[in-house]
């Protein structure tokens, strides 16, 4: 079949600036070319071509000054090409104007965030979208009730399908490839010899990353031979400092000598810092619908320290690879999670360990790749 996969009009696919819908997109895309002919509708990036073809895959990069632009030059695409499957990430608003390009294309929509909320879409808009696509697809169970509560209609057409991650590329710290990137990693930053927790995240207060630093004070307290190695920046592809990642900067220097920023890191070399760490931390304060470094933390063999907040537990509580807090917003309650493993080694390479079972189990892109395949069957 032909299909179009049009991703959110933010960053380009392959994702050299970052983004989940991007990542999500490049890591299926191995395994959707073997079985259809496909092609990437993204926004245009100076680094990448406007136009060209890759491994059997079509992309298409076309302007992004605005949405509407965006969402006007990919229904042109659309009507140009007679695609069976139109296959829309995280933009239902943009869906009424697809359907008129290609009305006798198939839609399935993937829905990443809170996309079905009046401030997002028009209620009759919602509607309408709801009963045009063949599947909706949430990334976690928390989209997806959203969606139902305010929107029974969609029941009989929506699922979750959770995203996944490379698991070649993120190998277990106790791997022997995993053990050379670490040493290296280490020595680049003088850190050999100290517990590492990592933090990997976007600089946001909706991120948490000042609860982070906050902690660690108390950290250092008692484990005195720990860094937390910070790995991210404002915005993807961007150092950008502003009032919030000045702020940042002021609490790493509270523990100078106890914390690394390494700047934004391109998606590509971000499994390298996953071998540093020894415990993983997200923040998350608002309710985020499923943040994609738990996988990469599992992946890497991390005991995780996550947030009951939207759709992180979905992947920790009961699965036995890591701790959910509560006290989300609270520095003192991840300094005590943080102390809790460091004082029980063993409890958290088990941790480690159920995780990257489980990564390898129920999140790789291989089994997320086979779901959409199934789906595209399906409809």
């Amino acid at each position: 079949m032909k299909i179009a996969l049009i991703s959110s009009e933010k960053l380009p696919v392959p994702p050299i600036r970052g983004g989940a819908v991007q990542q999500y997109i490049n890591g299926v895309l191995p395994y959707l070319r073997k079985k259809h002919e496909i092609t990437i509708l993204s926004i245009q990036d100076p680094e990448l071509k406007e136009m060209e073809v890759v491994e059997q895959v079509r992309y298409i990069r076309i302007p992004g000054d605005t949405k509407e632009k965006f969402f006007k030059e990919a229904a042109r695409e659309l009507k140009l090409n007679n695609y069976d499957i139109v296959h829309v990430f995280n933009r239902p608003v943009s869906l009424k104007r697809y359907f008129k390009a290609s009305p006798h294309s198939k839609f399935i929509l993937s829905v990443h965030n809170e996309m079905f909320t009046p401030k997002k879409i028009p209620y009759t808009q919602a509607v309408e979208c709801i009963k045009r696509v063949s599947q909706i697809v949430t990334i976690s169970d928390f989209i997806q009730c959203g969606i139902l509560k305010n929107f029974p209609e969609a029941a009989g057409k929506i699922r979750t399908i959770y995203s996944g991650v490379d698991l070649e590329q993120f190998q277990p710290v106790w791997s022997e490839q995993a053990i050379k990137i670490r040493e290296q990693v280490k020595n680049e930053y003088g850190i050999n010899n100290s517990n590492v927790v990592l933090y990997v995240s976007r600089f946001s207060p909706k991120k948490g990353s000042h609860l982070v630093l906050q902690a660690m004070s108390d950290v250092i307290q008692e484990n005195p031979q720990t860094v937390l190695l910070v790995v991210g920046s404002k915005w993807y592809g961007s150092n950008k400092v502003d009032e919030y990642v000045s702020y940042i900067y002021k609490l790493g220097q509270k523990i100078s000598g106890h914390v690394i920023f390494t700047g934004f890191i391109p998606p590509a070399d971000i499994y390298k810092y996953f071998t540093v760490g020894d415990i993983f931390v997200c923040a998350s304060q608002w309710e985020e619908p499923l943040a994609r470094v738990h996988y990469e933390a599992m992946a890497a063999g991390l005991p995780i320290i996550t947030t009951n907040r939207g759709g992180n537990p979905e992947v920790v509580k009961g699965f036995g690879n890591g701790l959910v807090l509560t006290g989300y917003d609270y520095s003192e309650d991840f300094a005590a999670a943080i102390n809790y493993l460091l004082r029980n080694p063993n409890l958290a390479r088990e941790m480690g360990r159920n995780g990257r079972r489980l990564a390898e189990d129920r999140f790789s892109y291989k089994r997320v790749a086979e779901d959409l395949l199934r789906l595209y069957e399906e409809i």
